[in-house]
């Protein structure tokens, strides 16, 4: 299952989502949490779903269908994030993958300070790991050192946190897993220059298609950080702005 919004260029957003999931072998089951105006360059709009449409979809579709997995990503409001809280509640075996969506590349917000304190108290606690980029973790670990913001969300219950190294430098993007009670992980890939839109998004997704799979976290981080790499290989330019990984290009683990 796929809570995130739409981005209507195509890049980022549940169509991402969508794709990446399908290209590992997963039915997606998604469910708009948002509309945005957005392109490859920046959003511009933003405005959630009705809360209550929302539930009702989590519902008919819980009831209707086996969830294997669930993938978060922009929530729109806290009100949706309650009732999504309300439903992990009732579903508690199963994985959750959030990718704390907060602001754009280009800077437009997608998340207001009450939502980001919705997810912070609320929402985290239910997930099996959050996926914050580098600016994400400064800002929801109330923290510019990453090892103390990463203890900041650790400390809000979740059990694992993956600090996504895609905005950093170096010949690699290191991916760094950590646990409550355990010594981080380290996943290295390949990087490769520029900035792509809608990476974050396809890389939460991917591991969350792996978990639904029935693949371990590290198993489904690898398998998931792989298959980004190859999409971003083959890149769209498909606006004026970032280029779009190719997340429908047939690929093999």
């Amino acid at each position: 299952m796929i809570i995130s919004g739409l981005d209507p260029s195509g890049g980022a957003g549940i169509q991402a989502d969508i794709q990446a999931v399908t290209a590992l072998g997963c039915h997606p089951l998604p469910v708009l949490s948002c509309l945005t105006v957005q392109d490859t360059r920046n959003v511009y709009n933003a405005t959630a779903t009705d809360p209550d449409i929302v539930r009702q979809q989590l519902e008919c579709l819980a009831a209707d269908s086996p969830i294997h997995a669930i993938k978060t990503g922009a929530l729109g409001n806290a009100e949706v994030v309650d009732v999504l809280v309300d439903f992990l509640s009732a579903h508690p075996d199963i994985p959750l993958i959030t990718d704390p969506v907060i602001k754009a590349a280009g800077g437009g917000d997608l998340a207001d300070e009450a939502l980001i304190a919705r997810m912070k108290e609320r929402l985290f606690r239910h997930a099996e790991m959050i996926t914050p980029n580098s600016i994400e973790l400064a800002l929801l670990g109330a923290s510019e050192d990453p090892e103390r913001a990463v203890r900041n969300l650790l400390n809000t219950g979740c059990q694992s946190v993956l600090a996504t190294g895609g905005h950093g430098k170096g010949e690699d993007i290191i991916n760094t897993l950590y646990h409550q009670n355990e010594e981080p992980s380290h996943f290295y890939v390949e990087r490769i220059g520029g900035e792509y839109h809608g990476t974050g998004c396809t890389l939460a997704a991917s591991i969350a298609a792996g978990r639904a799979s029935g693949l371990s976290a590290r198993a489904s981080i690898s398998q998931a950080q792989n298959y980004v790499l190859h999409a971003i290989r083959h890149a769209l330019r498909v606006g004026h702005g970032q280029p779009v990984p190719d997340r429908g290009i047939p690929w093999q683990s």
